[in-house]
Parts: C-alpha cells; sequence; structure tokens
C-alpha cells in the first residue's frame, strides 16, 4: 500500500517509520510511505504556505494552492483516499483502519497546520479524520496514528495475523486482563482459571472480562455492543 503525507515537516516522520513494525512494514515493502512538502509548490520568494482569514480573527490558515498543487502533483492508484486530518473529521476507531486497509491501494494524507486550511481544500479530500474531540499542533499526530493503525492490518506486518483477532475493538468490546510470568508478583496473583489448562473455563472468564470491562470503562461501546447482539425474540 502507499501512503503519501502532504507536510510541512517531512521529518517529524523520520524517527516513528525507521523504527518498530512500522520500519520492518517499509524495509519489507508492506507498505511505502512518500513526504509531499506544499513549501516545495509556491511560487513567492518567502516559499509562504499561509495568510491571514478573510473576515479577520486570530491566527493563519494554510493557503489552498500549494496544497493542491501537492496533492496534484502525486500519482494517482486505482484505490485512493485523500484524507484530511482536521478536529471536525470523523474520530479514528477500529473499523475505519480495516476498512482503510482493506479497499484501498493509496491513501493520501494532508496534514493540516496553524488555525486549519482554507475551506476550499475540503474538495481534494474524500474524508476527515480526526485523532478525537481535542485540537493538537498539527496533523503530522493524527497522521501518524492513523499509519500505525493501517499498517500493522496489512498482511506480513504482525508476526502472529491471528493476534490481531483477539484485541480490543475487534469484536466491539474492550480487551480481557492479561498476565505473564511470575506467578504471584508482590500481593498480585494471576487468577487461577488461566493456570487451570482449562480452556472452555478460560474463554468463558475472557469473555465475561470483556463485557464487565466494556461496561464500566466504556458505557458507550458497550451500548453499541449490545444493540448490535441478534434479537433473542422468537
Amino acid at each position: 500500500m502507499r501512503f503519501d503525507l502532504v507536510t510541512l515537516f517531512p521529518d517529524f516522520f523520520t524517527s516513528p517509520l525507521g523504527s518498530g513494525l512500522l520500519g520492518k512494514a517499509l524495509t519489507r515493502q508492506i507498505a511505502a510511505v512518500h513526504c509531499t512538502n506544499p513549501r516545495d509548490f509556491t511560487s513567492d520568494k518567502h516559499h509562504r504556505v499561509d495568510d491571514e482569514p478573510y473576515g479577520g480573527g486570530v491566527g493563519m490558515l494554510m493557503k489552498p494552492e500549494p496544497i493542491f498543487a501537492a496533492v496534484e502533483s502525486l500519482p494517482v492508484l486505482p484505490r485512493r483516499a485523500v484524507l484530511l486530518m482536521t478536529p471536525q473529521g470523523e474520530p479514528m476507531h477500529q473499523a475505519m483502519f480495516q476498512q482503510l486497509a482493506i479497499d484501498h491501494d493509496q491513501i493520501v494524507i494532508i496534514c493540516g497546520h496553524y488555525e486549519g486550511v482554507d475551506e476550499r481544500v475540503l474538495h481534494l479530500a474524500t474524508r476527515e479524520v480526526s485523532l478525537g474531540d481535542f485540537v493538537l499542533t498539527c496533523g503530522e499526530i493524527p497522521a501518524l496514528a492513523l499509519l500505525n493503525g493501517v499498517i500493522r492490518l496489512l498482511p506480513g506486518t504482525v508476526g502472529k495475523a491471528e493476534s490481531l483477532k483477539a484485541e480490543s475493538f475487534e469484536d466491539g468490546l474492550l480487551d480481557y486482563p492479561q498476565y505473564t510470568r511470575p506467578p504471584i508478583f508482590r500481593e498480585w496473583a494471576v487468577p487461577d482459571v488461566l493456570l487451570s489448562g482449562n480452556h472452555q473455563a478460560i474463554a468463558q472468564w475472557r469473555k465475561k472480562q470483556q463485557l464487565e470491562r466494556t461496561r464500566d470503562r466504556r458505557p458507550d461501546l458497550y451500548a453499541q455492543w449490545l444493540e448490535a447482539q441478534p434479537s433473542q425474540e422468537s
């Protein structure tokens, strides 16, 4: 899969893209990431990419011309999405990452800055995406989160594909508690059922823990999960 980052700060991605699973995925050509700087598409001697907003207001906006020129300079693959990172977008979630990983060959990510981008940039985007209901200093932070979330789902990135099927949000619930050695750490012991070797009992315990944890920590997710369950009415 090809990722194109339209960013004023390509160096922001240097270390994360060279580390861990992301670095391995790029080395193995499971994914390719390319950075394009809108500043390279300016025509004035100062290479300005921002200007004051019409109507007044605090701060500066990214101008449309450099962003359009940067995006239009990119190759176009058949299954392409153009994402704008903005607090006004759809909050990221696991189903979004899954859909992007399955349905696209190319993802273009526009990273905003300052007070945002000129509204006309939305004509480039096929989707507006947010990291959550808060404001950050730049679009590179949510862009990196999306890169990580999508690339880890691509075949070959994670060593054991089965592990992707048993984690938080895969079935609409949070993950169950997990333990490793030693069996007792300070005064905290591993639950007996996990040491029993009874796989059926372990599976039942894990499901119960998922339900209780989701109900207590994320009642919004729990309500969605309940709504998605098949009706028991005959």
